[in-house]
């Protein structure tokens, strides 16, 4: 791939990075419908069909759903590597993983082409999920390189004593990663797992399977046997890798509700770590001294970006009674503007949600707002002969009480609201009563309002004065992002200087010289 994209190069229009896609588009094409299943797996469930969202006629792949054996066969496969894994120098481990980086980018065309198909994210998108998977890899190989291994001397009592602080693996590390994200919600806690030394048993979203597999038969063909190993299935082969006593630690990246339950089952007969990453309502402020411009940019690309079915989508805006009106109106232009269509298609921004299911919810939502509230722009469901999937439009609500259900439950649609304020204090208030704390976003051209934002914001990641994304699709590259509050149960759940070494724990080694 000539040309690599991040979340910060979506306008990027570059012609030998289409061409690739495009090619790239043509060898997805050709594995479609092909089966996912445990190999070694005797008595596999029934056939589940992955169908694409842009048009479910099309069959991405047909899911052999894991036994309850076969999950635990896996973790055993992945408990009996581990310690030879664990025992690999970490100058050697990361060497491998640099490697299972670059044969990602290398794929990342036909990887990007796959994800557009199978969960309808735009190309650029796609792209930049796939590389940002790969960046993981190299990330945390470059974070262990710099802590040399996380090994430290410490004061010793005497001459002859020698103490040392070590991080070191837990052992199996299961993965439950989504549909929204997936490549790079799979990868990155596998990435940084595998660094650490432990081995990894990876459980995909259904709707997500046939992209999470490529990025698995990547790991296989490059890692040792066991190293890594991928169940699929639904909620039954989650619950079965969240139970087993042989899992040492779990990152889970989904719903709030399923988050807690993980969270709960989390105990062995010791207490095993958890990252959880899950969801959010998150906010954006807009001050009288906004650019409205901008601010309406930045809501639109964060709240209709792969139809804002992002934990960190922007679902709400709390806006300055003295602008609200103007930015409403801008808003509007913006959601207007939006491309709807095919994903595949070069031009297009937002294809379809993911299933049937997100357009009832749709319908759910659009009835309600038009009932307590005023649609102003989008309401639609936009399924048509030209387009087969499950597509809506970009939709912006105003009128809503703050205290409706609407400004509160997590949607995972291209669907914000606008509710004014009066000044920042009240707007911040607003956009911290809520059970979740993943992102936030400000827009202001005051420097006082700026510092007071950042000082009471409950959010784990806060953008300020950000076109590109109010919330969330803008970043460089790998950065900390972790929710606060119901969106997470640690301080990062992906990225970040600190996130590599919650998939350790430390050891102190002192050794007297005799």
């Amino acid at each position: 791939m000539a040309a690599r994209i991040t979340y910060a190069t979506l306008t990027a229009d570059n012609e030998e990075l289409h061409t690739a896609y495009e090619d790239g588009v043509r060898r997805a094409r050709a594995r479609l419908g092909e089966e996912v299943a445990v190999a070694e797996d005797p008595e596999p469930g029934e056939p589940v069909e992955v169908r694409s969202p842009a048009d479910p006629a099309v069959v991405v792949c047909t899911v052999r759903p894991a036994s309850p054996r076969a999950v635990q066969a896996a973790v055993a496969a992945a408990k009996q590597a581990y310690p030879g894994w664990a025992a690999t120098p970490w100058q050697e481990r990361i060497a491998l993983l640099r490697r299972c980086a670059d044969v990602i980018s290398d794929r990342a065309d036909e990887l990007a082409a796959l994800m557009t198909i199978e969960v309808g994210k735009n190309r650029l998108e796609a792209l930049g999920d796939v590389e940002e998977a790969a960046v993981f890899f190299r990330y945390y190989s470059d974070l262990m390189e710099a802590a040399d291994g996380y090994s430290r001397p410490m004061d010793s009592l005497s001459d002859t004593e020698r103490t040392r602080s070590v991080l070191r693996p837990h052992g199996v590390w299961g993965v439950i990663s989504p549909f929204n994200f997936p490549m790079a919600l799979a990868a990155g806690p596998t990435a940084a797992a595998l660094v650490a030394g432990n081995t990894v048993v990876v459980k995909p979203s259904l709707q997500g399977t046939a992209t999470a597999w490529r990025l698995f038969e990547v790991l296989r063909d490059e890692l040792p046997a066991g190293v890594v190993r991928l169940v699929p299935g639904g909620d039954e082969q989650g619950r079965a890798l969240v139970g087993s006593p042989d899992v040492a630690g779990l990152t889970f990246t989904g719903s709030y509700e399923v988050g807690m339950q993980v969270l709960g089952a989390a105990s062995t007969p010791w207490p095993r770590p958890v990252i959880a990453e899950m969801g959010g309502k998150n906010p954006a402020v807009v001050t009288a001294s906004a650019d409205l411009d901008a601010a309406a940019q930045g809501v639109a690309r964060s709240a209709f970006g792969f139809g804002g079915q992002k934990c960190s989508a922007c679902s709400r805006v709390y806006v300055d009674r003295a602008v609200h009106d103007d930015f409403v109106a801008r808003l509007v232009v913006r959601a207007g503007d939006v491309v709807v269509g095919d994903p595949l298609e070069r031009d297009t921004f937002m294809g379809p949600v993911v299933d049937a299911a997100a357009v009832d919810r749709f319908r759910e939502a659009v009835a309600a707002a038009r009932e307590r509230g005023r649609v102003v722009a989008g309401g639609d469901v936009l399924t048509e002969e030209r387009l087969p999937g499950h597509y809506v439009a970009p939709t912006v609500v105003t009128d809503l009480d703050p205290s409706d259900p609407l400004l509160s439950t997590e949607l995972f649609l291209p669907f914000v609201a606008v509710v004014p304020v009066d000044g920042l204090e009240q707007a911040v208030a607003h956009a911290n009563d809520t059970v979740f704390g993943l992102t936030a976003g400000l827009f202001s051209g005051e420097e006082v309002e700026i510092q007071r934002f950042l000082d009471t914001i409950e959010a784990g990641v806060v953008y300020v004065n950000r076109p590109a994304g109010a919330t969330t699709g803008a970043w460089p590259g790998i950065q900390p992002f972790g929710g606060w509050k119901g969106s997470g149960s640690s301080g990062k759940a992906g990225g970040g200087v600190y996130y590599l070494m919650q998939f350790m724990r430390e050891q102190s080694q002192t050794v007297v010289q005799r």
